[in-house]
């Protein structure tokens, strides 16, 4: 998991956002207030976001990717879903 961590404000509280991985132009991120939510990332462009889950990997949300890079950011995470995962449940394993 990369070093890089972003502030994310809910409430008041700030949460940190640790970022997974860069993969081209995407940050593909969890953020840490959601331990109780089946495993998911968010992938981020400019002011693009997505969300998806990891297990089957399936879209969840999407806020501005067109279909054709929504079809290449899943299969971005397809391709790096297992070390996706691993990241998922070893933050949550020590900070839930």
């Amino acid at each position: 998991m990369s070093s890089l961590l972003f502030e994310h404000w809910r409430c008041g509280i700030c949460f940190p956002v640790p970022t997974i991985k860069r993969i081209g132009p995407y940050r593909v991120y969890f953020h840490s207030h959601e331990p109780h939510e089946p495993p998911h990332v968010h992938a981020d462009r400019e002011n693009f976001s997505a969300k998806f889950w990891l297990s089957p990997v399936n879209l969840a949300r999407n806020l501005g990717f067109s279909p054709v890079e929504l079809r290449k950011i899943r299969g971005v995470v397809i391709e790096h879903q297992s070390e996706f995962l691993e990241a998922w449940h070893g933050y949550f394993s020590h900070h839930s």
